[in-house]
């Protein structure tokens, strides 16, 4: 939203006991606009009439409908917002999202009710669910969020000592006791990969190591001042999956993989992030920390500016033993006619995903085959090393190095890419993110594939297994600097990847005939 002047209006969430309402803060005393016009320019309708669903196969039809019913639950003002249905058809509005706030807290208490997947979703619902958040997006791209932040979430990239000093720096900031809120700061490393944690630590992650770090000094920081006791805390792996709604804000310390495993932490809800540039290139990474103390102020003095940057959905799917000496056929099951009775694959897993999954050969010597479905169609049948399946966040990345197009973050698209296909005519495609995709493994392949999610949890799909990859109800709130959006996409590939560099062609000088 944008008035007559240029200037951006900013949006307190005011939380606590009181509703959630939009504010007005520019500058100039009460809008003429009633707070009913703002909220219509944040509401998201979802039609509910539509009785088609997706493949039985997926899922058991009763598990479904019980998941259909928890869809309205949401710990996040985005995601209440996205998912808040009321009878009628009437749209979720700025107002609702403290109801939903508040019935959530059963499920983040370690509840028994589970999150509805996207893969079972009809075309209808994942289409609206997809274009809410495009248009929330848009719209959060033109507004401040004023958020109460408290409970601070401090992520600091791993293998780099010199970061060690600047998250205590950051820590330290945080608890003195002249900022005007007395913050809770959790800190920690970002972690190894879990099975050397295993190795080194005994069965034990090593979410605690600032805590008896040296160069952190955690002791002498809290014997600074008393009021630091009991707000220096240190997360764990667990707390993030099952109460993300502890921490309001998150700030990582890092490069781009820091951001990655960010978004890995948080499964589900994603507080917002906002990231300090001390990696590599710097995609994600949008702050510079010589100018942390300044960055972080106005940020929780002034508001942020969010960018909902798409996640997928992935789910691993088992094939079940069919009886007799006869091999399936992954294609008949996922797109033929199927029994009520008979369930041919069963969920194993699933993650949500900011960059890419890739489906390889893994440690096998030979290509891998590998069938892509898209919905209900038969795609194609891929001989190659992989696939790369990516987000536009992540067309930067694996997709890039495998040939894949240059992708702007706010397209809503699934980008495809084969690498190493043995053949000259596979290119890699872009598909609409209302897509379901599915990549599996034929039961006469002669080898397995391995899949991998954001370069983690890397798991080995056997003959009949297969993905399903669909756009996720969570995106991840990525916290941007104040200005135009794509023109700071376009500087970041320019400066990190030197797209489009080349010395630029001299202009033809003009001959001209001399003076008599």
């Amino acid at each position: 939203m944008e008035d007559s002047t240029g200037e951006h209006d900013h949006v307190h969430l005011v939380g606590g006991g009181s509703k959630l309402k939009p504010i007005r803060d520019d500058g100039y005393g009460d809008s003429s606009a009633s707070d009913s016009e703002y909220q219509h320019a944040l509401e998201v309708v979802f039609d509910s009439d539509n009785n088609h669903r997706r493949k039985s196969s997926f899922d058991a039809p009763r598990r479904a409908r019980q998941q259909a019913e928890r869809r309205k639950n949401s710990a996040c003002f985005v995601h209440a917002l996205l998912e808040k249905q009321q009878k009628g058809g009437k749209a979720g509005t700025l107002d609702d999202i403290i109801e939903n706030c508040q019935s959530q807290d059963k499920f983040q208490d370690g509840g028994t009710d589970t999150p509805t997947h996207s893969r079972l979703l009809t075309k209808k619902q994942l289409s609206d669910m997809a274009w809410g958040v495009r248009a929330l997006s848009k719209t959060l791209g033109g507004i401040r969020l004023k958020l109460k932040v408290k409970a601070v979430f401090l992520l600091t990239k791993a293998h780099d000592e010199t970061l060690i000093g600047y998250t205590r720096e950051v820590a330290a900031w945080l608890l003195n006791k002249e900022r005007s809120v007395r913050y809770v700061v959790w800190v920690s490393f970002r972690h190894l990969h879990p099975d050397k944690l295993t190795r080194l630590t005994g069965g034990r992650y090593v979410e605690k190591t600032l805590e008896t770090n040296h160069k952190f000094n955690a002791k002498e920081l809290l014997a600074e001042d008393q009021s630091y006791g009991g707000r220096l805390k240190y997360w764990t792996n667990e707390l993030c999956a099952t109460r993300p709604n502890t921490f309001d804000f998150v700030v990582t310390l890092g490069g781009d993989g820091t951001v990655l495993y960010a978004s890995w932490l948080f499964q589900r809800i994603v507080p917002p992030v906002l990231s300090f540039a001390l990696g590599s290139l710097g995609f994600l990474t949008k702050f510079d920390y010589s100018d942390f103390p300044n960055t972080l102020t106005t940020a929780f003095r002034d508001g942020i500016t969010v960018s909902l940057r798409l996640r997928f959905e992935v789910t691993v799917m088992r094939a079940q033993k069919q009886g007799g000496n006869d091999k399936g056929d992954l294609v008949e099951e996922l797109i033929g006619e199927e029994s009520d009775d008979h369930r041919t694959h069963k969920p194993d897993g699933t993650y949500q995903i900011l960059n890419d999954v890739v489906v390889d050969r893994g440690p096998n010597p030979t290509m891998s085959s590998i069938e892509i479905f898209g919905d209900d169609e038969h795609f194609t049948t891929v001989q190659a090393d992989g696939i790369c399946v990516a987000t536009p966040t992540g067309s930067t990345a694996y997709n890039l190095a495998a040939g894949g197009s240059l992708c702007h973050p706010e397209n809503p698209v699934i980008l495809v890419t084969a690498i190493c296909a043995h053949t000259l005519s596979f290119r890699p495609i872009i598909l609409p993110d209302t897509v379901v995709l599915r990549a599996g493994v034929p039961y006469d392949a002669r080898t397995s594939s391995w899949a991998s999610f954001d370069g983690r949890k890397r798991v080995e799909l056997c003959p009949g297994d297969y993905v399903t990859i669909s756009a996720s109800r969570y995106p991840f709130a990525n916290v941007m600097t104040q200005g135009r959006r794509s023109e700071d996409w376009v500087n970041s590939i320019s400066r990190t990847l030197q797209w489009n560099s080349r010395q630029r062609q001299k202009g033809f000088k003009e001959w001209q005939d001399e003076q008599k």
